[in-house]
Order: C-alpha cells, then structure tokens, then sequence
C-alpha cells in the first residue's frame, strides 16, 4: 500500500536514496479582502520540506471552488497568472509526498468532491489505519460500486475521506464532519472548505502538528508555526488533538469531537519539523541543540572538530560541541540548490555519488579527527559515503554520532520510512553498522536522552519507530509482522 518518493531537501542523500519522509502539508486561510491564494502559495513555500513531489491551492470567491494543482514543487507549479485566477475569499493549500497512492497527478492535493449544498476541497497530513473499515462505510453510503472502483483504483486515504464527507444525509458539511471524523482511526491533520467556510481538525493522538493564527482581516492554519510567521499572522494556539474548528465570517467554533490523547510523533522534533518552529511549547531548535549535548554525555570520544552533515545534522552538531568543548567546524559545503530532481545521474555521476549534493572542505579536516554529526542513520549508504569521503579529503579518523536512536520500525502514521528489511539497523548490531559505514565509531543517542530533549512525557509522545510501541492500532493487515498487542493502544 505504501510507496516511497524522493528525498527531502534538507536530507542529503545520495542520488536516488529516499530518506524518511513526512507525508504532507497543510495550509488553510480565511481572508476576505486578502489575495488568499498568494498567502496559501507562501505558507506552502514555508511548508516545502513537509512534501516536494506535488502542490496544490483550492480556493472560493463564495460561489464556486477552483482548484490549481500540478507535479512538483511550489515554486514550479504556481506562477502570477495560475494564483490570479484563483480569486475568492478563502483557501486550502497542500504540499504532498505519496504515503498511500501513486505519485501521481490524480493523486495530487486538494481534492474536491460534491456535498449536498456545494462542494469541498480537502487537504490531509498523516496516515490512516483503519482504511478498510472506511471503504465498507463508502459502500454502506455511497454503494459498492464506489467501493470498489475506489479500491480498485489504488485510491489515497484523502480521496476515501473526501468521499465520505460527500455523504448527503446531513444538512452541512460540518455536521457530516462531526459524524465521520470519531470513526476516523490513525494520524490526520484535516484543512477543509466549502464555498464559505473553512474547518480543519487533528486527530485524537495529535500526531501531527497543526497551529492556528490570526491575520488582521481573518485566520489561518498550517502544519508548522513558520507558515503563519511568512504570511504575517500571529501565533494563537495549537488546534487539540480530537479538535474540529469551523472558520467563517463569525470566527472561529470549536468542537470536540474525541477525547484528546496526546502520542505527538518524536521524529518531528528529531528531524521532519523546522528548526524555526515549535510544539506543544518546545522549540525545535533547543531540543535538537538538547539532542547534541545528550550525545556528547552520552557518547564521547577524542577528536579535534565536531562537523555537522548539513543542513539536517547542523542543531544536533552545536549541541554537540558546546557539550564536549571540542570546536564546532563546517566541514561538508552543501550544494543549496539541489533538491527533488527528476533527472537521474549517468552512471559516472552516480559513482560520484554523495558530491552531487555535499563536497567536503579539505583545508578545514585534512589531518583532522573528526566527529560528524547526522540526525539518523536509515539505510546507512548516504553515511557510508560520506565517511568515504572525509577519507579521501585527509581526516585521520571519522567518528559517527546520530542524534536518534536506531530505526528499526515502520511507521503507519505519516512517515514513509523504506520496508524494514532495508533498515540498517534491523538485524544488525551498532559495531556491525559501524562496519558497514566505514567509521572508527559510531554512537547513537538513547531514547531516554532523545526524550528528555524534547522536555515532553514519554507517554504523551509517539516513539514507535525506535521502539516498536504503537500507540494506535496499527493496519490490521500488519500486526501479524509486528506482534503488535491490543494492551499497547492507549485507552
């Protein structure tokens, strides 16, 4: 069901890798009077590194929706005249990476489907685990018939949802909302719209992030802090996990509709967040500057310089050096402008490798023994080259620290990490993947230490990923492979 994408922008990986991935992000704004598409195409911009392989904007001038969307990244799907003609009063925006569905252009974000009294345009971050169940509930309402062309058509769980909430048993799209979202199982970030009002809702778990601000003439709601700081709104709150909010020309409403259980995931603190934002009231920043220091404690070593593998590596590196007092250095230059490409390397680019994207600073390591600091280890090629690398450049000595425990679990609820058969950690002890990658050493931080940083309760975060604890039914399809048990769900 799951296929994997490119790597992120601010993952370096080798040509072709694909690193852990986040599903998507999403941007909703209420605005009249305000060119609501160009701040939905600016708070996407924000939200690039949430997804690169699809864009999309879906915006209501009160009568009618439009949809603009295309392959690619935001920058390359939306021009001036693309944004002019999506005119109205409100907007949904989506940046998207394939976690369920083909990396199509069919499969790009909004969707729009028909309601009793218009239409909506839905976007989605996260993953759904009960997605089976969802499609009998489309045959219950909708016929077997849509059940089937739906399953049969490698469909994503956005396209269930947007069909389920063309239900037209209910006056509004807000009541049908109400109704299908507690049978709603796994992680969802939701932003939403009908011709004139704007929802969004976070799941019981909050796995994901979602944020509400305030803009002088109305209101926006994003994945991450830094979509309302581009377009000039002020931070309120978090939308609650279990919370659903209708946006319109009153304000905004606010509902429950389920218990709140916060299993926030640990990766975006680790890793798929911005440095630049916050959650649930901890900086990203100071927790993966926390995350290099509890490295050091953790796993020291002798060395003259403490080098990040940019950009991602870079927060955990500092935290790292101010710990251990050994100088911070930039060692590996980063190519900025490469990112999702569609053109494969020849082969003697390929054997390249690692320097399409990093090339190191020989004068700054030759002779050097160096700490390079990375944020995980998924695969271990991308590292194993760049160790290679530093070699080849005059360091004496390459000692690896990661500021994430081994990765040796799937995850159901938004990230697209590769099968575990090919992680590098499943199977293998840490002195053998130090093998692997060529290192003098290798150290990865404790969970403890990775939790601590974060300053959250072990119990209100999800660490499933390095631990094999699903705090939410995994797919029914996949507990067999995990032995997963009914005790681990959270009441």
């Amino acid at each position: 069901m799951t296929r994997r994408g490119d790597g992120r922008l601010s993952h370096d990986l080798l040509p072709g890798e694909k690193g852990p991935q986040d599903a998507c992000g999403v941007f909703g704004v209420y605005a009249p009077g305000e060119e609501v598409s160009k701040l939905a195409y600016f708070g996407l911009y924000a939200l690039q590194h949430r997804g690169q392989e699809s864009a999309g904007i879906a915006a209501s001038n009160g009568e009618n929706i439009l949809v603009f969307k295309d392959m690619g990244l935001v920058s390359q799907v939306f021009d001036e005249g693309a944004l002019e003609s999506l005119q109205g009063h409100l907007a949904v925006g989506h940046t998207r990476y394939s976690t369920t569905g083909a990396s199509t252009w069919a499969n790009a974000q909004p969707t729009l489907g028909p309601t009793k009294h218009g239409t909506v345009a839905l976007g989605h971050n996260g993953n759904l685990t009960n997605t089976d169940r969802l499609l009998e509930l489309v045959a219950e309402r909708l016929g077997d018939e849509r059940r089937d062309s739906m399953r049969g058509g490698g469909c994503t769980d956005t396209s269930i949802l947007t069909a389920l909430l063309s239900w037209d048993r209910y006056d509004t799209l807000e009541e049908t909302a109400l109704e299908l979202l507690p049978q709603v199982r796994g992680a969802f970030c939701l932003v939403f719209m009908d011709e004139d009002t704007l929802y969004a809702a976070r799941d019981a778990n909050g796995v994901r992030p979602l944020v509400l601000g305030r803009l002088p003439t109305g209101w926006v709601v994003a994945s991450e802090v830094p979509a309302l700081d581009i377009v000039g709104a002020e931070f309120v709150r978090e939308v609650e996990p279990g919370e659903f909010l209708r946006i319109d020309a009153t304000g905004v409403h606010s509902q429950r509709f389920a218990k709140a259980d916060p299993k926030g995931c640990i990766f975006e603190y680790v890793y798929l967040a911005r440095p630049d934002t916050s959650i649930n009231g901890r900086s990203i920043q100071a927790s993966r500057l926390e995350m290099g220091r509890a490295l050091a404690r953790e796993h020291p070593v002798e060395a003259d310089l403490v080098i990040p593998v940019p950009e991602s590596g870079t927060p955990a590196a500092v935290g790292y050096a101010q710990a251990s007092g050994i100088p911070f250095a930039q060692g590996l230059t980063k190519n900025a402008y490469v990112g999702r490409t569609f053109i494969q390397p020849s082969q003697t680019l390929r054997q390249l490798g690692i320097r399409l994207k990093l090339n190191p600073l020989r004068e700054v390591i030759a002779g050097k023994r160096l700490i390079v600091v990375d944020d995980s280890i998924v695969r271990g090629n991308t590292q194993r080259a760049i160790v290679a690398m530093l070699r080849e450049a005059g360091a004496s000595e390459v000692h690896v620290r990661i500021s994430s425990p081994p990765v040796q679990w799937p995850c159901f609820y938004g990230i697209d990490f590769p099968t575990r058969e090919e992680l590098a950690a499943v199977g293998h002890a840490v002195d053998e993947i130090r093998e692997q990658i060529g290192a003098d050493s290798l150290g990865f931080i404790s969970v403890d230490g990775m939790v601590t940083a974060t300053q959250q309760a072990e119990d209100r975060l999800c660490t499933a990923c390095f631990t094999g604890k699903y705090p939410i039914e995994p797919p029914v399809d996949a507990r067999h492979l995990l032995m997963w048990q009914p005790q681990e769900v959270s009441s």
